[in-house]
């Protein structure tokens, strides 16, 4: 598929990739060329459309990235997928990854990148960044699945296409879901309407994404049947959830005997998968989150695995990353100041010891 020619320059590089089906090059290449225009921005090449064929230059490492994303996609476009801008943004993260010898993603023969991916009959999910790929590959293989950091990672929006493909594969009968509501508190009384009714503004995130990844009269159904459940933290004290998957979202707001209370539910054939941001805690000054407390105490608990997301894996609008570096410099910095501080109160208090201690009796 692709000729490689060094040139004279030792880091530069040509490489012409052919694709042999016609009929997906414009699918492939995008709208007028956009997909090679986000490579060219990217990756600083130059992308040479001409017929079925593309010709990369630039250096080595950014024209092998160029090539394994672009084969990749073509791989996506082979299976029937569609591919938006996202998913070439998140194939080069995937070949950037790759290149860089990484444990992830993994790969397979002929170093073709293989995505870990989550299919429904509406929609199929690609990881777009190795930590996605990570978690996807955890939901797969442990029981308990915690999903932690910034806005924006997928981490929600992943569970919910995982646990949506269970229901439609027959691997668990019932998808619950759940999420701490009114902030840190479960008062719930004041609102008007029924349970369902109560929660909803509440779990929103979670049907958007459920919605996504199924039919919306399937939805609809499985919410009137029971085989999908709203559960407020609240009331989920006392049952066994067997032959579900369980999903707890925005878990940092849950307090350390709520988050013990969920977790001990966990019934046979059963997955929970637990999502939060440690950094967005709103539980009242002095009160443990029990999130952070679970992922102390489960460390190495076999069967639990802990994915942790950063603003690397920020898969929304790029502006989101950088808002989200600046809340992160900017509480980093708070918290170096207040050490600083706290070091000055304790030597200041040490001399003064000292300084009483050689003071005659």
């Amino acid at each position: 598929m692709a000729a490689v020619n060094p040139s004279a320059a030792s880091d530069l590089t040509h490489i012409v990739l052919a694709f042999e089906d016609n009929r997906l090059i414009g699918d492939l290449f995008g709208q007028f060329d956009q997909n090679l225009a986000l490579l060219e921005q990217r990756l600083s090449i130059d992308a040479i459309a001409r017929g079925n064929q593309v010709t990369l230059k630039g250096s080595q490492t950014a024209c092998n990235q160029a090539r394994a994303a672009l084969e990749s996609l073509y791989q996506r476009l082979l299976q029937g997928h569609e591919i938006h801008p996202g998913d070439v943004e998140g194939a080069l993260r995937m070949a950037a990854s790759a290149d860089a010898q990484l444990p992830l993603p993994t790969l397979e023969p002929k170093s073709r990148l293989a995505f870990a991916q989550i299919s429904t009959r509406r929609k199929t999910v690609v990881a777009r960044t190795p930590t996605q790929d990570a978690y996807i590959r955890a939901m797969d293989r442990a029981d308990l699945v915690f999903g932690t950091g910034p806005a924006g990672t997928g981490k929600t929006y992943l569970a919910v296409a995982y646990a949506a493909a269970l229901i439609e594969r027959g691997d668990a009968s019932r998808l619950i879901l759940s999420r701490p509501a009114v902030e840190a508190g479960e008062r719930l009384g004041f609102l008007p309407g029924d349970m369902k009714e109560k929660v909803d503004p509440y779990l929103r995130p979670l049907y958007d994404a459920l919605y996504d990844m199924m039919p919306p009269e399937k939805v609809d159904r499985g919410l009137q049947s029971g085989m999908i459940e709203v559960a407020p933290l609240a009331f989920m004290r006392g049952r066994t959830l067997s032959n579900a998957v369980v999903l707890l979202d925005e878990a940092q707001n849950t307090t350390s005997m709520q988050m013990k209370m969920f977790l001990t539910r966990l019934g046979e054939g059963s997955k929970m998968i637990v999502t939060g941001d440690p950094s967005q805690i709103d539980l009242p000054a002095g009160q443990t989150s029990g999130l952070r407390e679970a992922l102390g105490l489960l460390t190495d608990v076999e069967g639990v695995a802990h994915v942790r997301f950063t603003e690397i894996d920020v898969v929304r609008h790029e502006l989101v990353a950088r808002i989200v570096t600046a809340y992160d410099n900017a509480s980093r910095e708070a918290s170096e100041e207040r050490e600083r501080r706290y070091n000055e109160r304790r030597n200041t208090n040490a001399r003064g010891a000292g300084e009483r201690a050689d003071q005659p009796s």
